[in-house]
């Protein structure tokens, strides 16, 4: 089974960015995410990376992460 990871706006305008495998790394899929909205996406044969664009909290089976600008403050 493939990994997933949660990704919960903290702030509006959040993007969630799919990126595919092969030769050449692609955009598969972006959504942008309104603060408390929650995306959950799963690593597959096809999307191999997420990048995230804006203040989120990141779960993962490795622990959480928060991104954006105020990222270095622990939550």
């Amino acid at each position: 089974m493939a990994d997933f990871i949660v990704v919960r706006a903290l702030e509006n305008g959040v993007s969630v960015i799919g990126l595919t495998r092969g030769q050449e790394t692609r955009f598969a899929h972006s959504e942008k995410l309104d603060e408390g909205e929650v995306w959950i996406s799963q690593f597959t044969e096809y999307t191999s990376a997420i990048k995230i664009r804006g203040r989120a909290e990141i779960l993962t089976a490795h622990g959480k992460v928060v991104s954006g600008k105020d990222a270095d403050e622990k939550s």
